[in-house]
């Protein structure tokens, strides 16, 4: 009976291996890394990564909690069997990525461009003149400029985000400044509001780069 038992646990043990193993192998692929790029982040040796990978060892719980931050996910997703789906090459993830984010920002220019048309026929129909409808092309900037930044934060494209926050600051004061000058009033000193957002915007990345640089 003992014996049995013992077998039943090396069993248990040898599937747990084998399924932290191909985790660990399909979150590395995910992230375009070597075994040796992630070995030099938590410590090991090549070898030792190479070994998890093959089912012939199982890291120790510290390692566990390390890969789970690294990887962003919890220790529970490193231990239980996960559907298998293809890993896409960088390229091609990078590719579809930037159509998603093209197809995006176009939308948001398509609805400048409806708001633009119906805006101005409505105008004229009313009114007989045209009005600054032209604002609203102005406007689907800063509105480009959120898509991005919310694309490039789920992605953790960084040179992304701070360029997005950093258009969408400038573009919507621009908005603001328009918008009321095209209405009578000049209020050009609500740009020097986007001093301050900028700067706390650039430290507020670099902080948060150097926070989870490591992850």
């Amino acid at each position: 009976m003992g014996h049995f038992l013992g077998y039943n646990c090396s069993m248990e043990e040898v599937k747990l291996a084998e399924v932290i193993g191909k985790n660990i192998m399909r979150l590395r692929k995910m992230t375009n890394m070597t075994q040796l790029e992630l070995a030099e982040k938590l410590g090991y040796s090549d070898k030792s990564v190479s070994k998890w990978e093959q089912g012939n060892g199982i890291p120790d719980v510290r390692t566990l909690v390390q890969l789970s931050e690294f990887f962003n996910v919890s220790v529970d997703d490193l231990v239980h069997e996960h559907e298998e789906k293809p890993v896409l090459p960088k390229r091609t993830r990078t590719v579809r990525r930037l159509l998603i984010i093209l197809l995006s920002v176009g939308l948001c220019w398509l609805v400048a461009v409806v708001c633009f048309v119906f805006g101005q026929l409505i105008a004229k129909a009313v009114t007989d003149e045209y009005v600054h409808m032209w604002l609203a092309f102005l406007y689907a900037v800063p509105a480009s400029a959120i898509v991005v930044l919310v694309f490039s934060c789920i992605w953790k494209y960084r040179v992304a985000r701070i360029v997005s926050i950093s258009v969408l600051i400038w573009t919507a004061l621009a908005c603001i400044y328009l918008t009321a000058f095209v209405c009578g009033a000049n209020i050009w000193l609500i740009f020097i509001i986007g001093i301050p957002l900028q700067i706390l915007a650039l430290f507020f990345f670099v902080w948060w780069h150097r926070t989870n640089g490591a992850k």
